[in-house]
């Protein structure tokens, strides 16, 4: 018997089986091809906009993405450097023959943790409780927890044109009575699209009518154990290139061939709203001229270029035409149609927010299932799921991540409290407290937990000790350093354009300044602390205002979290709170005042009312 059976071998798979199998747990991972486990079915890059926060605090809790991530990269480079600390983000193009192989590797490394290749039909349920899973051929495994991972899987349809095909990515089969059984249980199901553009041959496309994008310059990395696994000048660039007019004419008079415009009439899936087809944006943003394209590699072992922004789901003979009307793809060779792919998912406020189920005990689900989008989503949930069904047979909490301490607790929170209407993505904007949930600390924000939890050890947690030791002395250092205004201080501030202090003034003072950074002081005083503890440091002082301000109204937040909902309350009780209102309550079922508050269509009289009721029926506060 298994402690826990984890099914599916995606990114949320492999960093659920990981948590498990690292805690000490008897861990079977289960998965229909053993050759893809951490698939990359779409473009292989790690990273991007909030989704590269994401992938550091996986590392800081202890999971695996970014340390892959970093053996294997093609590239790798800081977003959104000029707009400032809060929405900076790593980005790498990663491998993806090379990462899968390394994460296989990383997972085999486990003596906890087993693998087998199978497809799982049903689970073992007594009571309303699992107890482990049947496979296709009639076995069944029992385990203590069952966590699904199943990604696209749930009666995946490829959609191509007027055809649609049963099947995976990758032509595989898919699960098709997995979804049915879970209906059978009580589940809610959601059918959800997404797509991906088509695959280019790299020396079929003249690179001398794109725009060369090449990595940094400096080096960088996801992890915060692993040093720079590569050589800056080894770095693959991508490029970029754009739709032209002749493009958009295609895709229009085409439009009745798409599967998504009327060459299919049942598809039920909803795209994602921040990740459209080519389609969806000549027709949604008819009044732009071009799209920007990236062209981007795979691996460095074949030459497969992929044609990031360029997803459809047109038919072959049309995406030619669309290919080769784009500049330096004249010549361009398809090697691999683009496609949509149409698959069940769970409506995610039916888990709580350890990622149980509220159907079903000792059921979690993490990733693609849960009805979000990407690599780096699935993977911090996975992680999640991982940890507390260990803490569960620990007999310990659950670890429940606030919006103001992780992207991850933003992705959980919205998924259980607002639900789905597309395959969720996570963005900057999401986040209220983005100026606290910054690309450079999530070691400072959530390493702690991650040693709590038992996958951070000892000599990781000294080396956090003696960072925030290090912080708090260079700010008082900041604090005593003063800068007298010399002949040659005048000087350096004249060439730089920036005003002179009337007065002598400590580096605080100074670095409080927009203009002012640490590397221009340090030509007048030299800071004895290394790169990590300075850029902290001029963070703080920076945005020392907004921090504390983040801060405050995290207080409040939390304050509010505080306030808990009993879990038998009956809102049919409740007198004078709206019906949708009521409806939402009853639908999600808030554990706490600030979650029933983030529910959609729930609204402040709602709240005042309910906080009313609680007080008059269990005592409690409002």
């Amino acid at each position: 018997m298994y402690e826990i059976i984890v099914v599916g071998g995606g990114h949320a798979g492999c960093e659920a089986a990981h948590a498990a199998a690292k805690k000490g747990h008897k861990t079977l991972l289960i998965t229909s091809n053993l050759k893809n486990i951490a698939d990359m079915p779409c473009n292989p890059h790690i990273g991007g906009s909030a989704k590269g926060i994401v992938v550091r605090e996986i590392d800081a809790l202890g999971g695996i993405m970014g340390k892959v991530a970093d053996k294997t990269h093609l590239q790798i480079k800081m977003l959104n450097r000029a707009k400032g600390p809060a929405v900076q983000s790593l980005r790498a193009q990663g491998d993806k023959i090379a990462y899968p192989q390394e994460m296989v590797k990383t997972l085999e490394s486990l003596k906890n943790l087993e693998i087998k290749e199978a497809m799982v039909e049903d689970l073992i349920v007594e009571d309303k409780k699992v107890k482990g899973v049947i496979l296709e051929n009639g076995e069944k495994i029992d385990s203590q927890i069952v966590i699904l991972t199943t990604g696209t899987y749930l009666k995946a349809d490829i959609l191509v044109g007027n055809t649609r095909t049963r099947q995976g990515p990758h032509g595989e089969k898919p699960s098709n009575h997995l979804s049915d059984k879970l209906k059978e249980y009580g589940f809610t199901i959601k059918r959800l699209k997404t797509g991906t553009p088509q695959r280019i041959d790299r020396k079929t496309i003249d690179f001398s009518k794109t725009r060369v994008e090449p990595g940094d310059d400096v080096y960088l990395t996801f992890s915060y154990d692993l040093e720079p696994q590569y050589k800056i000048e080894d770095q693959i660039p991508c490029h970029l290139t754009y739709t032209t007019e002749e493009t958009h004419r295609i895709i229009r008079e085409n439009l009745n061939k798409s599967s998504m415009y009327g060459a299919l009439d049942d598809i039920e899936g909803i795209g994602p709203r921040y990740c459209p087809s080519i389609e969806d944006k000549v027709v949604r943003f008819a009044d732009k001229e071009r799209h920007q394209l990236f062209i981007e590699p795979e691996s460095r072992y074949y030459d497969d270029m992929y044609l990031q922004g360029f997803s459809t789901s047109m038919p072959p003979e049309v995406q030619e035409l669309m290919v080769h009307s784009l500049p330096g793809f004249e010549n361009a060779k398809i090697l691999k149609y683009g496609y949509a792919i149409e698959y069940d998912a769970i409506y995610p406020t039916q888990l709580q927010a350890s990622l149980e189920t509220k159907i079903l005990e000792n059921l979690f689900t993490a990733g693609q299932i849960n009805g979000t989008s990407g690599y780096e989503e699935a993977a911090c949930q996975g992680l999640m799921a991982g940890i507390n069904a260990s803490l569960k047979l620990e007999r310990k909490e659950p670890l429940v991540l606030k919006r103001n301490e992780a992207y991850i607790g933003v992705l959980i929170d919205d998924l259980i409290t607002k639900g789905i209407r597309d395959p969720y993505r996570l963005l900057t904007s999401r986040a209220e407290f983005r100026l606290l949930l910054r690309s450079d600390n999530a070691d400072l924000r959530l390493r702690r937990y991650g040693y709590e939890v038992g996958l951070i050890d000892e000599e990781q947690i000294s080396r956090l000790n003696k960072k925030e030791k290090d912080i708090k002395e260079c700010l008082e250092w900041c604090k005593e350093q003063k800068l007298k205004v010399t002949q040659e201080v005048e000087e350096e501030f004249n060439a730089k354009g920036f005003s002179i202090p009337n007065a002598t003034l400590s580096f605080e003072q100074l670095l409080g300044r927009p203009e002012i950074t640490i590397d221009f002081l340090e030509q007048f005083q030299e800071f004895p602390y290394n790169k990590d503890i300075k850029e902290q440091v001029e963070i703080y002082l920076k945005y020392k205002g907004y921090i504390e301000k983040s801060y405050k109204e995290a207080e409040k937040l939390l304050k509010l979290e505080k306030k808990q909902i009993p879990e038998d309350i009956d809102y049919d009780k409740v007198n004078n709170i709206a019906s949708e209102a009521r409806q939402k309550l009853k639908e999600v079922r808030p554990t706490t005042i600030a979650q029933a508050i983030r529910i959609s269509g729930v609204n402040p009289s709602d709240i005042s009312i309910l906080s009313v009721y609680l007080k008059k029926e269990y005592g409690k506060d409002e």
